[in-house]
């Protein structure tokens, strides 16, 4: 019986997925961001529970990525596409733009393929993480859309941040994970400072403030990735 508890908590998560892309598709961008973000919650839980019960099977493995895929992958693109379908006139190439907002669902199951594969990923990340992705767009719709849409080209500037993100995804870029071997600062730098300054990002952009701490996050990681290659260089 108990060896059902995670894959059940992933298909919470898969069905998480599934109703924030119907919130997407109906404009409700507030109730997307909410579910994606119980399937995040859901998806640290079943991984959790797998270890702790002993009970990891390659059956929950592909089953967590394709239920990540939705939720991290559909439907932040769902919320792209969306955005974009209401912005463009319903007749011309232009109308045809909207549907390269699914790139992104693409790129998320190449990004969760590799990651599958990928050994060097047990410490930290190389490339942006998917629920991170899915975060950092479904806030920045949700508390930005007005002013978004008041951009001038904001299409162009959507599509071209969209293309940006799935290129992180897949990119070979270290990016640091919040797993703590020692609750003590050295080592853990980076890690605590990011920590405390998510508080008064949160405080300052509210709903918008999770895709500032996502940018933060990419920017943090690779400044840091720089700091840590320059010794080497002058070797």
């Amino acid at each position: 019986m108990k060896k059902h508890i995670p894959n059940t908590l992933t298909c919470c998560n898969l069905i998480s997925g599934c109703i924030a892309t119907t919130f997407a598709l109906s404009s409700n961008y507030a109730m997307a961001f909410l579910f994606i973000v119980i399937g995040a919650v859901f998806d640290f839980f079943d991984g959790m529970v797998a270890r702790l019960l002993g009970v990891s099977s390659p059956i929950g493995k592909e089953l967590d990525s394709l239920a990540d895929d939705i939720t991290f992958g559909l439907a932040p693109s769902a919320i792209i596409f969306n955005l974009l379908y209401m912005m463009m006139p319903s007749d011309g190439w232009q109308s045809l733009m909207p549907y390269l907002a699914f790139v992104m669902a693409a790129f998320s199951a190449l990004r969760l393929a590799k990651f599958n594969l990928d050994e060097r990923q047990t410490t930290q990340f190389i490339g942006l993480p998917t629920p991170a992705n899915a975060l950092f767009w479904a806030s920045l719709i949700t508390g930005s859309e007005a002013w978004i849409v008041s951009l001038p080209h904001a299409w162009v500037w959507i599509l071209l941040l969209t293309f940006l993100f799935s290129f992180l995804l897949v990119a070979e870029i270290p990016m640091f994970a919040l797993k703590f071997k020692h609750w003590g600062w050295k080592g853990n730098e980076v890690r605590y400072i990011f920590l405390i300054t998510c508080i008064p990002l949160l405080l300052i952009f509210r709903l918008s403030g999770f895709a500032v701490i996502i940018a933060w996050y990419v920017l943090l990681s690779v400044v840091t990735r720089r700091n840590e290659k320059k010794p080497s260089d002058h070797a």
